[in-house]
């Protein structure tokens, strides 16, 4: 409120705070998707229709979307260490895979991917090549793709282009992986998203909305009632500061719940 602190370094003291630390790819700092236009020639930051709706999680980002996910929740009914256990999702927005999908024109982060796909790239058409269809599965299209962004986006402009030459594959349409699609406003440059987008973030809409966000990822929405009224509850098994391991008899449950976690991420701690 005093503009002492950007929104980028709140952030990541709150990241910090949460846990969260870029020494774990597990448990890397989250950042939120801060734009929703990435069609328009000029970016119009005084337009609130340009920004994501941040009081909402990804997955009810357009209302149909959101009408699925709750159908979702009541439709199972609640049981204990299984794994179609009573939530929103199923899948998580920051995991290892995720971190490693965005970064994966740098290394050591190609060789992560790598490792995490059992030694090679993955289908094409399923690894980071566009922000804007990056954007459009996880706030629309893909129901199993509520992921949000890293705090790269915001100062690396690296990270969008394929300097080390990586054969990352065609895709269907016959078009060959290689630096980043990026929205027309950026005019096919890096640096101009990476200064436009960290504009966005640091932006007076965004200053103003931010809180609704991060009562989502840190806050009372993350779990609760709370969660279940703002369509924001994941997989008990997301939850890893809820769940006592040693309570869990059973190895090859133990063993299933720990992949899970390794596989597809963790709660923030509660701040």
């Amino acid at each position: 409120q005093k503009r002492e602190v950007s929104n980028f370094d709140y952030l990541m003291y709150l990241n910090t705070l949460a846990g969260r630390s870029y020494n774990d790819y597990m448990q890397y700092p989250v950042f939120p998707w801060v734009l929703a236009d990435y069609q328009s020639e000029t970016l119009n930051l005084t337009n609130p229709h340009t920004f994501r709706d941040l009081s909402k999680p990804m997955g009810a980002q357009t209302e149909e979307r959101k009408h699925k996910f709750i159908q979702r929740f009541n439709e199972v009914e609640k049981s204990e260490g299984d794994l179609s256990a009573q939530c929103h999702y199923c899948t998580h927005y920051s995991s290892a895979i995720i971190v490693a999908s965005y970064l994966v024109r740098m290394e050591p982060f190609t060789q992560t991917f790598c490792s995490l796909q059992g030694g090679s790239f993955d289908v094409a058409d399923r690894m980071f090549h566009s922000v804007k269809s990056t954007w459009e599965s996880a706030s629309r299209d893909n129901m199993s793709d509520v992921r949000e962004l890293i705090p790269e986006f915001f100062y690396l402009p690296e990270f969008l282009t394929n300097a080390n030459h990586f054969e990352l594959g065609c895709m269907q349409d016959g078009t060959v992986l290689g630096d980043v699609q990026l929205p027309p406003w950026a005019d096919g440059d890096p640096h101009k998203f990476i200064l436009l987008h960290r504009q966005a973030l640091e932006s007076d809409y965004v200053s103003a909305h931010l809180h609704r966000w991060i009562d989502l990822i840190f806050g009372h929405k993350q779990h609760g009632s709370a969660a279940v009224e703002a369509v924001n509850t994941y997989h008990p098994y997301f939850y890893g500061d809820k769940m006592n391991l040693n309570n869990i008899k059973d190895p090859l449950i133990k063993s299933t719940v720990l992949g899970f976690i390794s596989n597809f991420g963790q709660i923030p701690k509660q701040v």
